[in-house]
């Protein structure tokens, strides 16, 4: 019988040339693509896939990640295996916790995609040698938790924006501003604001 999939990414010659490697007609057969995380959850819900095999980054809307964990609550959820360039810590981390059956990277051969999907259908975890250690340093050694506002403060030092720029910026005041900067370093380790913004970039959470 065959593994069906279901594509989502949100550039169409990416998932045309997806759907051009991997549907043989027998051992895999993709059932469906869609753009946007919205679109992919309505269509698994529908079609009911055996894997859904989809990007990190879908554009506007919801991405990966919040893909990953909306599908795993479906009444049949399927697999769902993450193929993407980004490779940052937080954002694998981010998926498997989300329940992703594995994560690959874009710059795998073809025939490693196809035998992710059959792992991942088979109920196994799919991650290279390299992230299956990084995945297990990062849950021995957790990424500090920031909040929705101190993420906003962070993209916004990687702007170089000054406090009053970022206050104007994010509708708080200066005081506010400082005191985010504050428990921004406190949890990142850090004493400055540079090495803040390059911790951040280093760990995906920016």
């Amino acid at each position: 019988m065959s593994i069906t999939v279901l594509l989502v990414d949100d550039h169409p010659v990416v998932r045309s040339g997806l759907r051009t490697v991997l549907d043989d007609g027998d051992s895999l057969r993709v059932v469906g693509e869609a753009a946007t995380g919205e679109e992919a959850i309505t269509l698994a819900a529908h079609l009911e896939p055996d894997v859904v095999l989809c990007d990190l980054r879908l554009g506007a809307g919801i991405d990966g990640i919040q893909t990953t964990a909306a599908l795993r609550a479906l009444e049949h959820p399927p697999a769902v295996l993450i193929l993407t360039t980004f490779d940052r810590d937080a954002e694998i981390l981010g998926a498997i916790e989300a329940g992703a059956a594995g994560y690959l990277l874009k710059e795998v051969a073809p025939d490693a995609i196809a035998d992710g999907i059959r792992r991942a259908a088979a109920g196994d975890v799919v991650l290279g040698p390299e992230l299956a250690t990084r995945v297990l340093r990062g849950m021995r050694n957790p990424l500090p938790r920031l909040t929705t506002r101190e993420i906003d403060v962070l993209r916004q030092l990687a702007t170089g924006a000054s406090n009053k720029e970022i206050a104007r910026a994010l509708f708080v005041t200066e005081a506010t501003v400082k005191s985010h900067i504050a428990h921004i370093l406190t949890k990142l380790g850090v004493d400055s604001r540079s090495r803040a913004v390059h911790v951040a970039q280093e760990t995906g959470l920016i």
